[in-house]
């Protein structure tokens, strides 16, 4: 049963984790994009009542994550919350979690579109991007640059939320996925509540090449799966 799968960028050597997490040996580096912490609580804010469990699911995946790689380095890819109004209304048991597992590693959060300011009374540091130099240098931000506006090799990226569809023995299979073509990669969302947009969508158009691959993580294996396999959401 695959529940890693290596890949390439840049010249780093990056494991994908079936929780959708990938970890950096060289570095001893965790990475998530997209946790998107009290996504719930926000849209109950609006009058959309969802179960709020969201956040307790999330911790407890990447406490779960955590526990197998017992990192050095935490990275966090951006929109690790939903809303930079999270602190009024995650739990303080919540927050107390969320603390001891960033404290356990030395943290960075990349600022995403969700939660622009830093989060305030967490451990680690806080920017727009982390450029992290040496061999196999990767570029760590939240949304991905196209390659026409300023994209940099070694970007590892979020915000797309990327998933891939394929047909596989008369059955229709959509499931998130890592994607990457060797020059960058865009990491699933990670977070329980959130949703997915197909790597075949116009918003993926100009950031790789016609040769890049996805790693699709099913309920108990990742699968690794040529772009000339996957189809649109509708055909």
């Amino acid at each position: 049963m695959q529940t890693q799968c290596e890949f390439i960028v840049n010249g780093a050597l990056l494991v994908a984790d079936l929780s959708g997490a990938v970890y950096w040996p060289d570095r001893d580096m965790l990475i998530v994009a997209d946790l998107h912490f009290e996504k719930g609580s926000a849209f109950a804010t609006r009058g959309v009542v969802l179960p709020p469990y969201d956040t307790a699911a999330t911790l407890q995946r990447l406490a779960a994550v955590f526990e197998i790689y017992r990192p050095k380095h935490f990275v966090s890819l951006g929109d690790a919350f939903h809303d930079d109004d999270w602190p009024t209304r995650m739990a303080a048991d919540d927050r107390d979690k969320l603390a001891r597992l960033t404290g356990a590693a030395q943290t960075l959060w990349v600022t995403g579109n969700h939660d622009p300011t830093p989060p305030a009374g967490l451990p680690g540091k806080a920017a727009g991007a982390f450029h992290l130099k040496g061999d196999g240098a990767l570029v760590m931000r939240h949304e991905p640059l196209a390659r026409s506006n300023g994209f940099e090799a070694g970007e590892l990226a979020g915000h797309l939320h990327p998933c891939a569809r394929l047909r596989q023995r008369g059955r229709n299979l959509r499931r998130r996925c890592f994607v990457h073509d060797g020059a960058r990669a865009i990491l699933p969302a990670f977070g329980a509540l959130t949703g997915s947009l197909n790597v075949r969508d116009a918003a993926f158009d100009g950031l790789f090449e016609d040769s890049y691959q996805t790693i699709m993580l099913g309920r108990e294996r990742l699968a690794s799966v040529d772009a000339d396999r996957l189809l649109p959401d509708r055909f």
